[in-house]
């Protein structure tokens, strides 16, 4: 009886194997140098990295991942000691990857679609990007400022570059969608939330992979990103607003306490009987090295007069915001909430960057958009 059990139950897993009739597509390939290691398959979701298969190589390297075809494009990845291969499957059925265990991220060979081919470029690039900014951070000679501008305008060329020769030349493509998250030091080159330009390459792909799956969710998440970026840049019609009483310790003051970037609570009051600079500002911004080197002009001339600068970052990367204010001269603090800091609705401030100017007695006396019109009104202050 119990050896009819066993031959029943091996019938029927032969036959769930031999009904399993669920399109598949394989990756396959062969990675050399890397015996005794181990390779990882993974799909690269919305909502984060998931593990499919893994497999310990052997001497010739060789690898043969299957796994269920998506029903709109998706990412995977090969993941082997920290590096790894993106690629993208679409329609496909096998996608062939060679490479070499010292260079397995860079130096590799992808078959299958262009679609991974520009994949691949667009890594290469980014890349490069990157190694160019390690440089520049390690080189204590250059000035903060004109590190900050080189930064600005490297970051601005290859987004340009990536704009015109990937994400507008084919929406379309899965290339395209991966271009829109590439990030350099953690943070996103491209800014759905708040930067119009950026907002209209999120929205060229997103309409696209919206025409052609509807149903897809990362049709309805691009979507949403464009509608979220959308409404945060619309510029917001004028409402009466009350300041809490807590928030008010003078006159017309709407006290700021925040951290500076070693941690030390700072407070807008504390400045009382000096004329002092309220800056909002992004320092991620093409547009902040040249505003600080104006705000640097400012602070020279007048800080021994009695003359402070309280700016105050809503950058959503912390670690970029402390390495471009380590050098500068004022009080730089954070707010974490970014654009959606209550200090922000309280001053209502409707562009980035914008200035306001309080009197030696702790009263806000003027604002401003920028910094050059502004020098008047300090030195009558002062």
């Amino acid at each position: 009886m119990k050896k009819n059990l066993y031959l029943l139950l091996a019938l029927l897993m032969v036959c769930l194997n031999a009904c399993d009739n669920t399109p598949k597509f394989k990756v396959q390939g062969s990675v050399s140098g890397a015996e005794d290691k181990t390779l990882y398959f993974e799909k690269s979701g919305i909502g984060g990295i998931v593990m499919l298969d893994s497999v310990k190589l052997g001497s010739n390297g060789s690898f043969n991942f299957a796994e269920t075809r998506p029903e709109s494009p998706e990412f995977y990845r090969l993941r082997m000691e920290g590096k790894v291969i993106n690629f993208a499957v679409d329609s496909i059925e096998t996608i062939t990857i060679h490479s070499a265990f010292d260079a397995f991220d860079t130096n590799y060979a992808i078959e299958g679609s262009d679609n991974n081919q520009k994949i691949k470029e667009l890594v290469l690039l980014q890349v490069a990007l990157q190694q160019k900014v390690d440089r520049l951070g390690q080189n204590r000679d250059i000035p903060v400022g004109i590190a900050n501008d080189s930064l600005a305008s490297m970051v601005n060329s290859y987004k340009d570059k990536v704009k015109r020769e990937y994400i507008f030349k084919a929406p379309n493509s899965t290339y395209a969608y991966f271009a829109l998250f590439q990030s350099l030091n953690g943070y996103m080159l491209f800014d759905p939330m708040s930067n119009k330009e950026d907002i209209k390459c999120f929205q060229a792909v997103a309409t696209s992979l919206n025409n052609a799956y509807p149903h897809a969710d990362r049709s309805r998440n691009l979507y949403n990103m464009v509608i979220k970026g959308l409404k945060n840049t619309r510029v917001p019609q004028e409402t009466e607003m009350t300041i809490p009483a807590e928030l008010i310790k003078e006159a017309s003051t709407i006290d700021i306490e925040l951290r500076d970037i070693k941690g030390n609570v700072r407070r807008l009051t504390d400045l009382k009987g000096k004329v002092v600079l309220i800056d909002f500002m992004i320092y991620d911004d093409a547009m902040a090295p040249a505003h600080n080197l104006a705000l640097r002009e400012l602070y020279n001339k007048y800080s021994d007069r009695g003359f402070e600068v309280y700016q105050i970052s809503l950058d959503a990367n912390e670690h970029f915001w402390k390495t471009s204010a380590d050098k500068l001269p004022w009080i730089c603090v954070r707010d974490a909430n970014g654009q959606y800091s209550k200090f922000v609705s309280l001053y209502n401030v409707t562009a980035l960057p914008s200035i306001f100017l309080m009197g030696r007695d702790n009263e806000l006396k003027a604002r401003g958009e920028n910094v050059e019109n502004i020098e008047e009104a300090i030195v009558k202050l002062l």
